[in-house]
């Protein structure tokens, strides 16, 4: 094949993160949409099928935490970048967007027309982030906003705590308002990214106690919905803190060299 076209470990990795993202909306069009408009849903179907899309969110995020480490030890395609960022726009921006949008045509008391708002609110807010991404410069380390991976888990974990309406299409709102800002994330790497994927991994066992109806199973998937919520705020207040500490530090030093 040309060179241009020749796919590396990091690549298939990639688009393991695409296909996820397109099974995410498989099942949640599937398992809770179709079944909705002919009048045949099950509670039981439409939890497994929501747990298994949002899971599936879930896998997506792994193969783009992973794609990127190998990318660094071993290598990427001329493709890699371009690759990574369709991917993670199917992933994080058009699967999340549609989750909200048929949370919006399928629950009690949700407006249709206003959620359609909140998805597109969503889905533009990737679309800008990840352009952002591939023209900005940001000193390394850091991301300039909410990573789009840890965005989309963030929105399903609002929809998931059934919160009012209003209180929900507001938090989404205000977690596409985290994705576009400057606020700053740490990167994914050493310690943090075995972190995030442990955090992976124990969400992956509380959305299939939720869908399996295991006792507390309820309880324990709105807890770790509402940590999410709590680290998606906290987790730049560390980054901000260090910052400062850095100014500090800084200005000691400069101090100090003026002294005689």
């Amino acid at each position: 094949m040309p060179l241009s076209l020749r796919l590396s470990i990091a690549d298939t990795l990639t688009l393991g993160n695409a296909t996820c993202g397109f099974m995410a909306v498989y099942f949640t069009t599937t398992g809770i949409l179709i079944p909705h408009f002919t009048g045949s849903e099950e509670v039981g179907m439409a939890r497994h099928s929501a747990a298994t899309a949002v899971i599936l969110m879930l896998c997506a995020a792994v193969f783009d935490l992973f794609d990127g480490l190998v990318a660094r030890k071993l290598r990427s395609s001329p493709m890699g970048a371009e690759l990574d960022n369709l991917s993670d726009l199917i992933s994080f921006g058009l699967a999340p967007a549609y989750f909200v949008l048929v949370y919006g045509m399928v629950t009690d008391g949700a407006h249709q027309k206003v959620a359609a708002v909140g998805a597109i609110v969503v889905l533009l807010a990737v679309v800008l982030r990840l352009a952002r991404f591939s023209c900005v410069t940001v000193k390394d380390g850091t991301f300039q906003g909410m990573p789009s991976p840890f965005g989309a888990l963030t929105v399903v974990s609002i929809v998931l705590l059934e919160l009012p309406f209003i209180a929900t299409l507001l938090a989404v709102a205000g977690t596409a308002w985290l994705m576009v800002s400057r606020v700053e994330y740490p990167k994914p790497r050493g310690r943090l990214a075995v972190a995030m994927l442990s955090w992976i991994v124990l969400s992956m066992g509380l959305l299939a106690a939720w869908a399996f109806d295991a006792p507390g199973g309820q309880l324990l998937l709105q807890t770790g919905c509402a940590l999410q919520l709590v680290l998606g705020a906290v987790i730049p207040l560390f980054a901000t803190a260090r910052r400062v500490n850095n100014f500090r530090d800084n200005r000691r030093e400069a101090r100090a060299a003026q002294l005689p």
